[in-house]
Parts: C-alpha cells; sequence; structure tokens
C-alpha cells in the first residue's frame, strides 16, 4: 500500500485581462455590483484566434508541472483530465494532451464534474496510485469558457463570474503513508442538477436540425443557466459538510489546518466558510479577484499560485475542497 502526493505544480492563464469596467461597456453592470456579489475584480479571457483551448492550455500547464517533478514526460503512467469545456465533443481532451505532450500510449480519462472536477481527478489518481496500478499520474484542470457565454446584459448574472485557464499537477509513489494525500471524500445529489446547467442542443423535444431551421437570435439555451441563491445556499452547506467529513476521518479539527484552498466559485462562499470555521486570512487561500471562477481549473491555479508565494511548506495540513455543477463536491486532506 501506497501514498500518493503531489510532487510538481503548474498553471497557465491568457494573457488578456478583462476587468469589471471591461464589462461594463457591454452589458448593465458596474465594478461595485460584481465585487459586492462575487468579489471578483477582473478575469482572463482568451482572444478569439489566439490559439489558446482547453486543451492547448493544459498543455502549457501540464509542461510547467511535469519540469517542476523532476520527471521526464514519459514517466507519466496516466493522465486525467477535468473540464467541463472540452475543445470536441468526442474524443476528451485526455488523448489530446497526451498527442501534444508526445507521451506514450498511456490511458486517458476525463472527468466532467465541473467545479469538482480537479477534487475527482485527485481522488481517482490517489486510489490508482494506492493500489500500486500507477506511478506517476498527469491531473489537468483547464476550462474555456469566454467563448460560450452571453456577454450582454441578460447573461450577466452568469458571466461577469467565469474566466478562462488551466492548472495541473503531477501526483506519485509516496511510501511514507503520514505524508501525501491522507483521503478524498465524494458526493452527488443529481436532484438539482439543472440548478446550474447547460442543456446539450438536441435535448428534449427539439433536436439539432430543429435548432439550425429556427435559427434564433435570441434562443438562449446555448448559454449556461444558473440559479444563484439557490446554488449559494447549498454550496454553504456542503463545502462545511465535506471539510468536516475530511477532518474527523484523519482525526483531525480546524485547527489543524495550515492552507484551505477552496474552489473560487464566489468570494463570498469563502469568506463564510473561514468565519464558520475560525480561520485567519493567511489559513485561507484566495485569488477569484485576479481569475473569477475557472471551474475545475480554479484549485489547480490557486494551488499552484500558493506554493509559488511560499504558502505551502512541507508538513503542512492542506485542505482542497470544492463545490459545483451537478450538484457535486469533494474534499481532500493532504500532508505536504
Amino acid at each position: 500500500m501506497y501514498n500518493s502526493k503531489i510532487i510538481g505544480l503548474g498553471y497557465y492563464v491568457p494573457e488578456n485581462v478583462v476587468t469589471n469596467d471591461d464589462l461594463s461597456k457591454v452589458m448593465d453592470t458596474s465594478d461595485a455590483w460584481i465585487q459586492e456579489r462575487t468579489g471578483i475584480k477582473e478575469r482572463r479571457h482568451v482572444v478569439k484566434g489566439d490559439g489558446d483551448t482547453t486543451t492547448s492550455m493544459g498543455v502549457k500547464a501540464a509542461k510547467v508541472a511535469i519540469e517542476r517533478a523532476g520527471i521526464d514526460k514519459d514517466d507519466i503512467d496516466f493522465i486525467i483530465f477535468a473540464t467541463l469545456s472540452p475543445d470536441y465533443y468526442f474524443p476528451g481532451p485526455g488523448v489530446l494532451v497526451q498527442r501534444d505532450l508526445g507521451i506514450k500510449t498511456v490511458g486517458a480519462l476525463d472527468v466532467r464534474n465541473q467545479c469538482s472536477g480537479f477534487v475527482y481527478g485527485i481522488s481517482v489518481a490517489d486510489q490508482y496510485i494506492k493500489s500500486g496500478m500507477y506511478k506517476n499520474i498527469l491531473v489537468v484542470g483547464s476550462e474555456l469558457h469566454s467563448h460560450g457565454l452571453d456577454m450582454s446584459t441578460r447573461g450577466r448574472g452568469v458571466s461577469v463570474i467565469f474566466g478562462d485557464g488551466a492548472g495541473a499537477a503531477v501526483l506519485s509513489r509516496e511510501e511514507n503513508l503520514e505524508k501525501g494525500i491522507l483521503s478524498t471524500h465524494l458526493h452527488s445529489e443529481g436532484q438539482h442538477a439543472e440548478e446550474l446547467s447547460l442543456i446539450a442542443p438536441g435535448m428534449g423535444k427539439r433536436w439539432v436540425n430543429d435548432i439550425i431551421e429556427d435559427n434564433d437570435p435570441n434562443d438562449e439555451s446555448y448559454y449556461p443557466y444558473m440559479n444563484g441563491q439557490f446554488v449559494f445556499k447549498n454550496a454553504v452547506v456542503r463545502f462545511s459538510q465535506v471539510i468536516l467529513e475530511g477532518l474527523e476521518t484523519n482525526n483531525l479539527t480546524p485547527t489543524d489546518i495550515d492552507l484551505l484552498v477552496p474552489h473560487q466559485a464566489n468570494l463570498r462562499i469563502s469568506q463564510f466558510i473561514q468565519k464558520k470555521f475560525g480561520l485567519q486570512d493567511d489559513q485561507v487561500f484566495n485569488n477569484i479577484m485576479k481569475y473569477g471562477n475557472t471551474t475545475a481549473a480554479s484549485i489547480p491555479i490557486a494551488l499552484t499560485e500558493a506554493w509559488e508565494a511560499g504558502k505551502v511548506k512541507e508538513g503542512d495540513l492542506l485542505v482542497l475542497a470544492a463545490f459545483g455543477s451537478g450538484f457535486t463536491w469533494g474534499s481532500a486532506i493532504i500532508k505536504w
């Protein structure tokens, strides 16, 4: 039996910065309105034609993570790619990463758990490594939201929140069972699936050929839908529950946490959780102010930035936690 540990981290975000003031020029909103509700000041958006895709951003993040891990790309035994915004309906981006990195013909798994995708991916990788099946696994979370958002007043409730970017981690075998990923905890509640969703074209009564024939510029079914207040209320409950579940499994308490890295959904959610657990500002890492909600990419981007800033040290107890569409939620307890 082994544990798994994170030995390399990397992230990539597009250069194009979109501020709240920039959004106020294309929709009825303001910097104050967005910051009050979400805490977001700016986000990164891909520029059409610049070559950035969900896969290519993931590849860039992965290259950094592999280099920092101190291994060769051919030491990677398996690839896990988490996203809700793949380049193609099929095939998934996992195989595209394998191709673009020039990795040998290892397995590639695509994870579709939205904001919880990276935690789910970490959990799968952890179990593969603990069983002895694989030694080095690349886990990528990458999202390109901006090309599918309703950038108008009609869509502002969703569109002001999301940004583009990618993060990656390399997990490797650890023989010291007191270090690395101590446990992961995953949950879902599908009865609320439509409260945060994008229904695929062709589902229900209207098939793809009907949509093409209608050619309706006011058709909102192409855009994501979110029942914001309902999602928020569920998020704060599930975040708390899954963090406590992870701590209790390992006979720990909130006072043992050195750093909480929550999914960057909304700064108000993170602040609520921080207050509930009595954590100080330096015990919670947030960067949603700069990047918005990058869904499956948010935790690896934040974790990488925290590590780069020296906020993650050997022996620290880290908690990763996420909640998102599905509903899905999860946590990972890590001894660094």
